[in-house]
């Protein structure tokens, strides 16, 4: 159960994350070259390392990286909505 949600929940954090790469707002100026370059595609591996650690320490009976992963991803949500809303 708890790996289908963090999975869903992955697919919500990589949507919001190239949103917000894609939203050309000033904020991403100020990330490293690294981070921005190729379309963020260093970015986006680094979601996906993130994803893949909770998915495998949830799967091996760490019920608490589910917990964290979707803090985290409350965290993405909050910020992906300030950024494409302008209210940041």
């Amino acid at each position: 159960m708890s790996l289908g949600i963090i999975f869903v929940l992955g697919i919500v954090n990589f949507a919001l994350h190239r949103a917000v790469l894609d939203s050309n707002h000033p904020l991403l100026d100020t990330l490293p070259a690294s981070f921005r370059s190729g379309g963020g595609r260093f970015a986006l591996a680094f979601e996906f390392v993130v994803l893949l650690t909770a998915m495998l320490l949830a799967g091996h009976g760490w019920p608490a990286a589910a917990w964290a992963y979707g803090f985290y991803s409350f965290l993405n949500g909050i910020t992906a909505w300030l950024i494409l809303n302008g209210r940041m």
